[in-house]
């Protein structure tokens, strides 16, 4: 999958716009929107105990950079009605430069969190390369609350609407500052089920708002293939793994009924990964706290591994 940059393509460094990146870089991101160190902050740490590196250094030119140094969170709410607001903007200027520096080295950069407000970062980076950047989001939640609604004050429920501009007005200068601007018909949602969460609190649903949103009932890697054509290259793959039914990874902070298998979720990552216009990766939301025996790791490791191979089979 990685070697056809070294082909000589023409397009951008790290983007897989009609020529491939010759090697993975993988960029660990040990944040939690609840302002503390553990939970899903210990994810990067915990996967390459059990060898996602190992298995990643199988694919040519692979490097692990390390996780990303950040500073100790503090879990009150800031002035945008955030927990741990200057570590947010510390971690989403942190990403982008990442991102950046991976990209320009001709790297495609997989980011493995902590929690979903990395793809804040990532997106920024693409849009300082491009002026626009599209994303195809799979995630078992919209994340689009408006800050000071959200039950948590988790950035973790807010990162697709903070992404998307939404309650911008109410935002603090300084998380502004960082943030991307996406067009919504440059998203593909897919897998979201907390329709009926956010019908009952009142908040608007992304649904008829974003190019497609794909609920686990109606999803199929066709439709999600269709609705990927359109998106404005580079775009931004993005996996939160509570995507996934409880019975399959259990170790994530909100879990809800139904949801997609493994199978389903692999088949849709590998088909994304090959699909032109893909130019980095994010997966996030594992807890490690809620997986003692780490068999969640395992099959995170597996995914991950087994969704490169096949969409490198794929594109030969």
């Amino acid at each position: 999958m990685w070697s056809a940059w070294a082909a000589g393509g023409t397009g951008p460094p790290g983007s897989v716009t009609g020529v491939l990146p010759p090697g993975l870089a993988l960029i660990g991101v040990p944040t939690n929107s609840s302002g503390t160190v553990d939970g899903v902050a210990r994810a990067p740490a915990v996967l390459r105990q059990r060898g996602l590196a190992a298995a990643l250094s199988r694919h040519p030119g692979f490097t692990d950079a390390g996780d990303l140094d950040l500073p100790a969170p503090r879990p009150v709410r800031g002035p945008s009605g955030l927990l741990a607001e200057d570590g947010l903007v510390t971690m989403i200027k942190r990403v982008r430069g990442a991102v950046r520096a991976a990209r320009r080295a001709g790297w495609f950069p997989l980011l493995v969190g902590g929690d979903c407000p990395v793809i804040l970062g990532a997106l920024a980076a693409l849009q300082a390369g491009s002026g626009r950047a599209g994303l195809l989001f799979v995630d078992g939640h919209e994340d689009a609350w408006p800050p000071r609604s959200s039950p948590t004050g988790e950035a973790a429920d807010c990162e697709l609407g903070l992404a998307l501009g939404l309650s911008r007005a109410g935002l603090a200068l300084r998380l502004r500052a960082v943030l991307p601007r996406i067009d919504p018909g440059h998203v593909v949602a897919v897998g979201p089920r907390d329709d009926a969460e956010l019908a009952a609190a009142g908040v608007a649903t992304l649904d008829g708002q974003l190019r497609a949103l794909i609920r686990p009932a109606g999803l199929t890697v066709g439709r999600c293939a269709a609705a990927l054509a359109g998106l404005p290259a580079p775009w931004w793959l993005h996996t939160d793994l509570d995507v996934l039914a409880t019975a399959e990874l259990a170790a994530v902070d909100y879990p809800q009924p139904g949801g997609l298998t493994w199978s389903q979720l692999s088949d849709i990552t590998a088909a994304a990964l090959a699909t032109d216009g893909c130019a980095g990766w994010s997966v996030c939301i594992y807890n490690p706290d809620l997986d003692p025996g780490r068999h969640g790791a395992d099959d995170i490791i597996s995914y991950i591994a087994q969704a490169i191979t096949t969409a490198d089979r794929q594109q030969r």
